[in-house]
């Protein structure tokens, strides 16, 4: 196709198509020939054509500013390829999804899943590649810090090398680099990968990397034993291959954010513990169990620094205190619950008061529970009341965490 001031007409309809009924998108530049668009469009007779070699899978959450420019680069660095873009956006504020389907509009190379109601980069990444009939599969950031002339080489590599499973795009191998990290970003993300050898036993220099190239057969083998928690699909999909994967590392220099927000934060860092809890023993307990325990351990705290303010240091009745540390503790817990262990199912608004309420009784139904086995066990020998505390502790807590997991953070919790 034919350039014409700097843009060939392709991307000069790229660039209109960018506005159509997207508020709140700047404007791109407009310098355009008044050559009509059915000099390029197809014929008013679709044929059929053979699907996509490679489909690269972009997670994006308010990336609109970088999906032109994103189309663009990949364009430039895969002449020859077969290739498609698949954005799966959670419903960006900015209207990444509509951007991404307007220029789709224009080019079946570029599709869009738009996600409603559901949020996470690894569940993003895993509908996405569900989502395509290409035999090889890569996985990118929406932010343009990810070198997509990396694509080309480790595409011919996996063709190359029949025996080979996935290419890595890694920073930490001779010819990569982190770029313009600062110290403690560096020092974040070695401690990161030296966590991420608990549950990945490969020697991969580049674990972290959340730029990579895999067989879809690969893939489909793996897919469903993936945990799908948080940000680091590559490091679920090591730690959830029935058998060791053959790979290669591909050096790129990681570059700086050009337009957008980063999404590491507290949020992130969370998920990816969440991640190395559930790989490491969530074959034996659910992770999510673990971590509900844990937040009912911190409960007993509240509740015991309430009750002591109260009772010893207050002049309220040991009844009362022992009340208002019962009913904080609960509420203290319930908080914590919905802000950690089920963040994916957070109840906000009015449904955070009628979780409460339910998270409350059932709680109360769990508390007598153990006082009724704590009690059978004791009576049955007073010299095992230790044992008999732990054990209506066990039952409570087993009991609240089906219960609440059931009808409180159900699926409709978000609804």
């Amino acid at each position: 196709m034919a350039a014409d001031g700097g843009l060939t007409l392709q991307w000069r309809l790229f660039y209109r198509a960018a506005h159509i009924d997207t508020p709140g998108m700047a404007t791109f530049s407009s310098t355009h020939s008044n050559r009509p668009a059915s000099s390029w469009m197809p014929s008013s007779e679709p044929k059929i054509a053979a699907g996509p070699e490679l489909s690269i899978i972009v997670p994006t959450f308010n990336e609109g500013e970088n999906v032109a420019e994103l189309v663009r680069r990949l364009d430039a660095a895969l002449q020859g390829v077969h290739w498609e873009v698949v954005f799966v956006d959670d419903d960006s504020a900015d209207g990444t999804a509509v951007l991404a389907n307007n220029l789709g509009a224009v080019d079946a190379r570029i599709r869009c899943i738009h996600r409603v109601g559901r949020r996470g980069l690894a569940g993003a990444c895993i509908e996405g590649m569900l989502s395509s009939p290409a035999p090889y599969l890569a996985v990118m950031d929406g932010d343009l810090q990810h070198d997509e002339t990396a694509l080309l080489p480790m595409l011919q590599r996996l063709r190359g090398e029949p025996l080979l499973d996935l290419a890595i795009g890694s920073r930490h191998v001779s010819g990569g680099s982190v770029g313009n990290w600062d110290s403690d970003r560096s020092r974040a993300s070695n401690i990161a990968t030296s966590l991420a050898y608990f549950i990945c036993k490969q020697p991969i220099a580049d674990p972290m990397s959340g730029f990579f190239m895999i067989r879809r057969t690969v893939f489909l083998d793996t897919v469903r034993h993936l945990s799908a928690i948080g940000f680091k699909i590559l490091l679920d999909l090591f730690a959830s291959s029935p058998r060791p994967l053959n790979f290669y590392e591909q050096p790129y220099t990681f570059r700086s954010r050009r337009e957008g927000e980063s999404k590491f934060d507290n949020r992130a860092i969370g998920e990816y513990l969440y991640l190395l809890l559930d790989k490491s023993v969530g074959r034996l307990v659910p992770a999510r169990f673990i971590v509900f325990s844990l937040v009912g351990a911190t409960g007993v705290g509240v509740h015991m620094v309430i009750l002591t303010l109260l009772f010893k240091l207050g002049a309220a009745s040991f009844l009362a205190s022992q009340i208002v540390a019962t009913l904080s503790a609960m509420t203290f817990n319930y908080w914590l619950n919905n802000l950690t262990t089920y963040r994916d199912r957070r109840r906000r608004g009015w449904k955070w008061v009628t979780g409460w309420l339910g998270f409350s009784a059932a709680c109360g139904l769990g508390a007598a529970a153990n006082a009724g086995v704590a009690s059978y066990i004791f009576e049955s020998d007073h010299s095992r009341w230790a044992l008999s505390a732990l054990a209506g502790i066990a039952v409570s807590a087993v009991w609240n965490y089906a219960v609440t997991s059931v009808y409180t953070w159900n699926d409709r919790a978000r609804k």
